[in-house]
């Protein structure tokens, strides 16, 4: 008599608790499971942009590396997902953890300089990213790629993680890129934008402290 197939069971919340280096800051941590990844991130919005970051995603530990090298956010992150299906859904999941992370380190929103921008320039390539951390998600994303492929990552999904950021940190995000040849400079120049206008966006302005930017009182 055959046995009945046993349920794969889901990956268990991960116990381990990240931390960023160093006392003081806004940090947050954030740990999430489910049935394709389980990952959990700590970060410390004023920091001095220390990483330590494992995707099992080579190219996506780049980028994230980038993102807290230029916007001075320590970031610690581990991650493990079906990788063994493909990177959709750990790319997409980072890219929410981190949302939450960004969120909640925010808190109340209350006292931050709210808008950043920046141009990067990557040898052929030029991005513009523009965000508004507005409590209210939306993303435009005028960015193209002339192959489906970077290495082993499909260029597709560097929207989804944009998306996904965007969706759960609040933010008002547009990442334009105006022209480049080279798809590894097209990406990179996304996520260090990213990372520049996020530094400004997320600063402490002097002049108003404990203040919520906006007419409304609140975001």
């Amino acid at each position: 008599m055959a046995r009945p197939a046993r349920k794969k069971a889901a990956p268990q919340a991960t116990t381990e608790i990240l931390v960023t280096p160093g006392q003081g800051g806004r940090r947050a941590f954030v740990a999430r499971a489910t049935k394709e990844t389980r990952i959990a991130a700590a970060i410390n919005l004023d920091g001095t942009g220390k990483y330590d970051i494992e995707t099992g995603i080579g190219f996506l530990d780049h980028m994230l590396e980038q993102l807290s090298r230029h916007s001075l956010i320590d970031i610690t992150l581990r991650a493990e997902g079906d990788l063994h299906i493909d990177y959709h859904h750990t790319t997409e999941d980072s890219g929410i953890v981190l949302g939450e992370c960004l969120a909640k380190a925010l808190g109340d929103r209350a006292g931050i300089r709210r808008y950043g921008a920046a141009h990067i320039p990557m040898d052929e390539t030029l991005t513009e990213v523009a965000l508004d951390a507005s409590n209210r998600p939306y993303l435009i994303w005028k960015v193209t790629f002339s192959k489906p492929k970077l290495g082993t990552m499909d260029t597709e999904l560097f929207k989804e993680w944009f998306q996904a950021f965007a969706q759960l940190g609040g933010l008002t995000l547009h990442v334009w890129n105006h022209y480049g040849e080279n798809n590894h400079h097209i990406v990179e120049s996304c996520f260090k934008g990213l990372a520049r206008a996020l530094r400004v966006a997320v600063e402490i302005d002097p002049r108003q402290a404990s203040a919520v930017p906006s007419t409304k009182g609140v975001l």
